[in-house]
């Protein structure tokens, strides 16, 4: 069966033949891809910068977020049935049995390092026409999310913050928790998928949501967050203390854009008891001038929380199924609008070796 592929010595991205997989054990099932989407990561695999094959090869079959449909499933697989729609899931826990996240099925904490993920780390990926995993890795989706599911691997990333964000929020009064007279207020960094999703989630939350980005020219972006009642800020033309006079006191940031300088000039302005959330992975540049003293004395002195987040467990996952199929209900068209293009397994290295504008694009193995 045909599979998109890099080869990192040959420094290569081609679609090759890569062997069929078949049911190994009772608890296997076998996925039809449907879709993967293309996001950063992709494509920095694809510009070479990282992406490990499995051990003993020299080529990985790329693509991370995946959308199909179960062919066919082992004897002891009991929760999913052939014909139904799933999302497979991307970490894979380490081998340690000292690892107490990987043996507790939390591979997104993994406290080794040595986790694999499927089109990333030490696995072959989705952009392929089927592939097999054991059941406990997939995650069911409704019928009525055909068209979007792809969208829920990136939005299981911000799930996976907000469950983190709810927790810490245990460490204040419960009234303080609960007295909220006015929204609370959120700054999103770009307006990214992951963005865009972000802002999304945090708008069914009851945040009042600025997000603020360079791409905001962008007609399909600002017709995005009109309809989920989001504030578009321009990078282009609006200071961070401008960003921050609108905000008010923020109370969260949730960065999604990798971009560390923005970053740190944004966590200047977050409000007392505020949280920042860190989703992005900077590339190597050059060092970033920061006032450390000034940080470290605004974070004692408002007890503010720095978090970073990666990857998510299946809890994000099967949240983000039921908030996309809400999404899709109160906001069809901002959903819709979020998948700019889909091409089919022969122009994905293309798309992977340069980017494109838009913002989801999304691969469909199926269309041949």
């Amino acid at each position: 069966m045909k599979a998109v592929t890099v080869s990192p010595a040959a420094r290569s991205i081609e679609v090759r033949e890569h062997p069929e997989p078949e049911l190994r054990s009772p608890i296997d099932v076998l996925m039809r891809t449907l879709d993967v989407g293309v996001c950063g990561t992709d494509h920095e695999i694809g510009a070479f910068k990282y992406g490990t094959p499995p051990v003993g090869e020299d080529y990985l079959v790329i693509g991370h977020e995946a959308f199909g449909r179960v062919i066919e499933v082992g004897s002891a697989v009991a929760r999913i049935k052939a014909g139904d729609f799933v999302v497979p899931m991307v970490r894979r826990p380490c081998p340690h049995e000292t690892c107490v996240p990987c043996r507790a099925d939390r591979q997104d904490f993994c406290a080794t390092g040595d986790f694999r993920e499927r089109g990333i780390k030490g696995m072959h990926g989705y952009m392929t026409e089927r592939i097999v995993d054991h059941e406990r890795y997939f995650v069911s989706v409704p019928s009525s999310l055909r068209e979007a599911g792809v969208l829920v691997e990136p939005l299981s990333i911000a799930e996976k913050a907000l469950e983190q964000i709810e927790a810490l929020e245990t460490r204040l009064p419960e009234q303080a928790r609960h007295s909220h007279t006015q929204p609370r207020n959120a700054v999103v960094l770009g307006a990214g998928p992951v963005g865009l999703l972000g802002a999304m989630l945090l708008r069914a939350a009851g945040y009042r949501v600025l997000v603020y980005s360079s791409v905001l020219g962008d007609v399909t972006r600002i017709s995005i967050l009109n309809e989920i009642g989001a504030i578009p800020v321009a990078t282009e033309t609006n200071t961070v203390e401008y960003l921050a006079e609108v905000a008010g006191e923020i109370d969260l940031v949730y960065e999604a854009t990798g971009a560390s300088t923005l970053s740190f000039e944004v966590l200047k302005y977050l409000g007392v008891n505020g949280a920042f959330v860190f989703t992005g992975i900077p590339g190597r540049k050059t060092a970033v001038r920061l006032d450390s003293d000034r940080v470290m004395r605004q974070l004692v002195l408002r007890n503010q929380v720095l978090l970073g987040t990666v990857n998510a467990g299946r809890s994000a996952y099967e949240s983000a199924v039921r908030d996309l199929t809400s999404f899709m209900q109160h906001w069809p068209q901002a959903v819709s609008a979020m998948i700019t293009t889909r091409v089919t397994m022969d122009d994905a290295p293309g798309l992977l070796a340069q980017r494109t504008p838009g913002i989801k694009f999304v691969v469909s193995p199926d269309a041949i």
